[in-house]
């Protein structure tokens, strides 16, 4: 009896998804807990994995069709066997005279996950049935081993053999994430009274101390690299506190102050913008922002951000500077009523103490909703980050 492939149980919040990849084809062979299919819903990828052993012998949704909340997408072929090629069948018994290591079955995508990384399988405990290796216990000695450099997502790059004199167009439909975003951006523009005030700190006092603690702070601290988003996710938490109205939202005629600090930290992918939050930052150490922010990075890049992960923030930073932006006004994340700006540092002339020296410097833009947020409230909380980072011994000093 075929076995139904369906659509993941959605959220609440979800209403339907998208097939974003079929990884087989009809008529081939799949194994337990293989990836099969992704689904793509407004905030993130979901995996289907195969429940048996056996050959995919229907595909009913293909890619680009809409799926709702368990829908059935395909069906599996239980108790049929994997094809051995006699080269398969020669290296099976060559393995089975060398080494002990292959009486542990090894899930198809486990092994290739672990060839792409150049990962010895044998060293790998498995976690399935009977000692099975399964993707995830791959990924988790891999999590373990390797600290990703921060990423320079693009925009996946769309290819057209162009001849001299041709003017050529391509049409490609926009990913859910990004047409959900683009939603989400229109209707903050919309519906809020929004306007951006700008300031600039002097980032030599924080690159000097960056400097001198840097390799110390990733030997203490298990690897994680000390980046300058963790100075600015711990002087935003401080700053909140002091402006309690920056943290707050609008919820109809009523304004609902938020007596934590959850704080957003936007994220660009090739699939689109994505604010992982980070819980309690008044709470955690820089060396817990970092790491946070290190493991949502790489969750957004591979599509693993879950729906919980991205909302209830109360406040975002976002950091076009990665990119060599110089200044720019960033777009609320409704229903928070401020956002940060980050942006390029940029070595500039300036007058210190009736002098002209040169000094790394930052612009910083605070965008909020006037109907929520004074003009005044707004440059002080700017004012009071601007400090802190001019100064980071304020944070410590609670001055």
């Amino acid at each position: 009896m075929a076995i139904d492939i369906k659509a993941p149980q959605f959220p609440e919040s979800v209403e339907e998804g998208s097939v974003a990849s079929w990884h087989k084809r009809v008529g081939e062979f799949v194994s337990r807990d293989e990836l099969i299919v992704d689904i793509e819903t407004d905030k993130t990828v979901l995996e289907v994995v195969a429940a048996d052993d056996g050959v995919l012998v229907e595909i009913t949704k293909k890619e680009g069709d809409i799926v709702l909340s368990q829908e059935l997408i395909g069906r599996i072929e239980p108790g049929v066997q994997a094809p051995v090629t006699e080269s398969e069948a020669v290296s099976a018994l060559s393995a089975d005279a060398m080494s002990p290591a292959s009486e542990v079955s090894v899930n198809p995508a486990a092994k290739k996950l672990a060839e792409e990384n150049q990962l010895d399988i044998t060293k790998v405990q498995g976690s399935g049935k009977d000692g099975r290796i399964l993707k995830e216990d791959v990924q988790a000695v891999l999590n373990s081993l390797t600290i990703p450099a921060p990423a320079t997502p693009t925009q996946p790059a769309v290819s057209l053999a162009v001849s001299p004199g041709d003017r050529v167009e391509k049409r490609v439909p926009m990913t859910r994430l990004r047409a959900t975003v683009a939603k989400r951006l229109l209707d903050a523009q919309h519906n809020s009274a929004m306007l951006t005030t700008f300031n600039e700190v002097n980032m030599k006092p924080l690159m000097a101390l960056r400097t001198q603690y840097k390799d110390l702070f990733e030997k203490t601290h298990d690897g994680a690299r000390l980046g300058y988003m963790g100075f600015f996710v711990k002087v935003a938490a401080e700053a909140l506190k002091r402006f309690p109205a920056v943290n707050a939202s609008i919820d109809g005629n009523d304004v609902v102050y938020h007596g934590y600090y959850d704080i957003g930290v936007a994220v660009s992918t090739e699939r689109g913008l994505v604010v992982p939050v980070l819980r309690d930052c008044d709470r955690m150490s820089i060396a817990e922002v970092e790491s946070g922010i290190r493991d949502y990075a790489k969750a957004a890049q591979g599509g693993k951000l879950s729906i919980a992960d991205m909302t209830g923030g109360t406040f975002t930073i976002t950091n076009g500077g990665v990119f060599g932006s110089l200044l720019s006004t960033p777009i609320l994340n409704p229903p928070q009523t401020a956002i940060l700006g980050m942006h390029k540092i940029q070595e500039r002339p300036m007058a210190l103490n009736g002098e002209v020296v040169v000094l790394p410097m930052m612009y910083l833009a605070l965008s909020y909703d006037h109907r929520m947020i004074d003009g005044k409230d707004a440059v002080q909380f700017l004012v009071a980050v601007k400090d802190m980072l001019e100064d980071p011994a304020r944070i410590l000093l609670d001055v």
